[in-house]
């Protein structure tokens, strides 16, 4: 089955805990948080504080994608707010390595993500320490995008990758993903999806969490 990790980004932050709740309660996996800085992606989320409180009620864990700048600088205070699994972009980390070793040290799960332009390739040396690979299938920045067509050659070339080196590594997609491409999407290889206005837009949220996970 799927693993589904609702993007808490188009949440009703005047409802948070409530959504967090729902989410709970739900039948999804993890909960998405997407931290961006205003540097490395032209939009400005939340910090420290905000997921401090989602992990004080939380009960599933934390899947923290950090669109920033220079993410080295804060991964030791990714792990004190609650992370459990975090994504940093290839493109931001000069020595990829060091960082995911940092991540792992820390006792949080490493993944490396990678814009639409960034070839798979690139990740042929850093995928055996990886947990995951985050796969955009939307410039990142902003939700409510439309899919990128491209992102289903994109996960064939990094399923091939994986099971060539026989890993175990997780392949995750973030952008555009509805009830009309999650299949086409599973049959492509990807294993962890991140959905938000399909999900937090619902008349019935959980039932649509529920469509996702069965599909």
């Amino acid at each position: 089955m799927p693993i589904i990790a609702p993007s808490i980004l188009t949440a009703n932050f005047l409802r948070l805990g409530e959504e967090i709740e729902m989410v709970n309660d739900s039948e999804a996996d993890m909960i998405h948080l997407d931290i961006m800085d205003g540097h490395f992606v032209p939009n400005i989320s939340f910090g420290f504080p905000i997921i401090r409180r989602i992990k004080s009620v939380a009960r599933k864990p934390l899947d923290v994608h950090l669109m920033i700048a220079d993410p080295d600088r804060y991964i030791d205070e990714f792990k004190e707010a609650g992370a459990d699994n975090l994504t940093v972009h290839f493109e931001t980390c000069p020595h990829l390595h060091r960082t995911v070793q940092r991540i792992s040290d820390l006792g949080m799960t490493p993944s490396v993500v990678i814009n639409p332009h960034t070839p798979v390739a690139f990740l042929e040396e850093i995928l055996p320490y990886l947990h995951m690979v985050l796969v955009m299938s939307v410039n990142p920045g902003f939700g409510g995008q439309e899919f990128i067509p491209g992102t289903f050659d994109k996960i064939r070339k990094l399923k091939k990758m994986i099971e060539k080196e026989k890993l175990y590594t997780l392949i995750e997609v973030d952008g555009g993903v509805n009830l009309d491409n999650i299949k086409p999407l599973i049959d492509a290889g990807t294993d962890v999806f991140v959905i938000g206005s399909s999900i937090f837009s619902a008349d019935d949220p959980a039932m649509t969490i529920r469509k996702f996970k069965n599909a």
